[in-house]
């Protein structure tokens, strides 16, 4: 439990605190970029990425949606000082998990963008387990009420 709920944050936990939203904010950005592309755009696209696309399930992009939008809520639970920004950051985690679980092995996107196309998948993944973590800790601390 925490020690004090008037525990002041020191400057590291804005620091992070902002940059978890502008990384969520470029995650809102990337999912408004894909559901908004045109069919110009796509034409534009590689035979394999444009069949790549057309092969993403709604329940893919309904958690895709919902990760990034629970990630910005998090972080601006963070910088409000809220305890409900861990649970955000819970509910982003898990719709990461199965946004990621189907790109890595359920659809061919290894085969079209080799392993490097999992740099992304795999970094997205360990940076929403450190802003959990983050958040947990923050709230343990007293940071967040």
């Amino acid at each position: 439990m925490a020690d004090s709920l008037d525990a002041k944050p020191d400057r590291s936990y804005w620091v992070i605190s902002i940059v978890a939203l502008l990384w969520n904010l470029f995650g809102v950005m990337a999912y408004i970029m894909q559901v908004t592309m045109t069919p110009e755009a796509m034409a534009e696209l590689p035979e394999e990425q444009r069949m790549l696309y057309a092969d993403i399930p709604a329940w893919v992009t309904g958690a895709y949606a919902i990760a990034v939008f629970a990630g910005t809520l998090g972080a601006i639970g963070l910088l409000l000082r809220k305890v409900w920004a861990v649970a955000m950051f819970a509910v982003s985690l898990v719709a990461i998990f199965l946004q990621m679980g189907h790109t890595l092995f359920m659809s061919e996107a290894l085969a079209v963008f080799g392993w490097t196309g999992a740099i992304l998948p795999l970094l997205v993944i360990v940076i929403a387990l450190i802003l959990v973590a983050f958040a947990r800790t923050s709230r343990r601390k007293g940071i967040l009420s």
